[in-house]
């Protein structure tokens, strides 16, 4: 039975009375833009906060600043300076003693001037997306129109990843966007490995979920080798340790494609959920959910579904780890489990190979058993050859 899901949380996007949104340009470093924008800002009474997290020519952007813009009174700050030196050059800026503060990104967070309306940021394409949002912030907080210049290095040098960040800061630009932002970083970086035990990302940022499941893994670990004695029962199944979870690796179009689901947020929960589910009949239902909510399937989506029954039957079979590339598929099985090798689930494995001399092979690599079969060019021939291998010929369902 699936539980009802759980609410979700509420979020604050209503910004404060009076806001207006940052006006966000992407452009190449460029000393026109640079002076046009300072003395712009200069004009009508602003302050101008100019970003470079370089310090070792952080005094030649200063230099460049006073040259472009000769009526500014530039300063420069950065965290190697002396603390009472530091303090002196804030405190003159938000005095209004000088007109550019030019600095590394120590004005992330914790300054509030509400004077300083425009911020070029040099070198965008070096922070994370989040630290954009975070400098970004530093501008328009007050009732006057802020603007916000990411400058990029000349020419086409620009990586994927790195275009995308910037591309999502110029598009959310609104007031109450900065969950949008969230979102399309965790798009852009990826959530981890949804369909395996392998994941990216800081510890402390893996919730709270993900927190049990290492912490259960890690006790379920410790019961079977230091506390066995203490934790035997006769009747638990010995190979239990091996049917927890399955890596899945292709080169293979699986995943929610964009255009069937468009919000990001709504699309990594349904990742989630779908790679919470345990048996048949609660995927049957996910599928007539979706399908009733967005249409049929598409292809790319479906193949995605076939993966998750793909992954039931390799971690019924035992497998820690499996490939599906290149036309071909390879299971990994640790060479280190001796009562494993003495089981039905290997025996099937086994027998399949021995009747496929022309098709699978096995072979002993480091610590790893390797199952190589050839000509599987689908995640349903992969459930075929699978299947075969299981001598109950059944789906595994999981009990997690």
């Amino acid at each position: 039975m699936i539980c009802p899901p759980t609410p979700r949380p509420r979020r604050i996007s209503t910004p404060p009375p009076n806001r207006r949104p940052v006006t966000t340009e992407v452009t190449d470093f460029n000393e026109e833009v640079i002076r046009d924008a300072v003395s712009n800002e200069l004009r009508r009474g602003g302050q101008v906060f100019f970003v470079h997290n370089r310090i070792s020519d952080i005094e030649q952007i200063g230099n460049l600043i006073y040259k472009l813009v000769p009526d500014a009174k530039v300063i420069i700050g950065h965290g190697q300076m002396e603390g009472a030196k530091l303090e002196k050059i804030m405190m003159k800026f938000i005095n209004g003693e000088a007109d550019v503060l030019v600095s590394t990104n120590i004005i992330e967070s914790g300054l509030d001037i509400p004077n300083a309306n425009t911020i070029i940021i040099n070198r965008a394409h070096m922070f994370g997306l989040s630290d954009l949002h975070q400098m970004r912030g530093r501008v328009g907080r007050s009732n006057t129109k802020a603007y916000c210049y990411l400058l990029t290095p000349s020419g086409n040098v620009l990586n994927s990843d790195a275009r995308k960040r910037l591309i999502a800061l110029e598009e959310f630009s609104d007031l109450g966007d900065g969950f949008k932002v969230a979102m399309r970083d965790l798009d852009i970086r990826g959530a981890g490995n949804l369909l395996g035990s392998e994941q990216s990302g800081f510890i402390s940022d893996i919730g709270f979920d993900m927190y049990h499941k290492i912490l259960d893994e890690a006790v379920a670990e410790l019961k079977e080798a230091e506390f066995k004695e203490l934790f035997e029962n006769p009747d638990q199944n010995p190979l239990q340790h091996l049917r927890e979870d399955c890596v899945i690796e292709t080169d293979l179009e699986i995943l929610i494609p964009q255009d069937y689901i468009t919000d990001i947020s709504e699309r990594l929960s349904h990742y989630n959920q779908l790679d919470n589910l345990k048996n048949e009949e609660e995927l049957s239902l996910f599928i007539a959910s979706l399908t009733d909510r967005f249409g049929p399937l598409p292809e790319a989506f479906k193949h995605l579904v076939e993966t998750v029954r793909m992954r039931w039957v390799a971690i019924g079979l035992g497998f820690e780890k499996l490939l599906l590339k290149n036309g071909g598929m390879k299971a990994y099985i640790s060479a280190n489990r001796s009562d494993y090798f003495q089981s039905d689930q290997f025996g099937g494995i086994l027998q399949y190979v021995k009747s496929q001399p022309g098709r699978g092979k096995m072979k002993e690599y480091k610590d790893k058993l390797i199952i190589t079969v050839s000509d599987v060019a689908s995640v349903n021939d992969a459930i075929g050859v699978l299947s075969e291998m299981n001598i109950d010929h059944n789906t595994t369902v999981i009990t997690q």
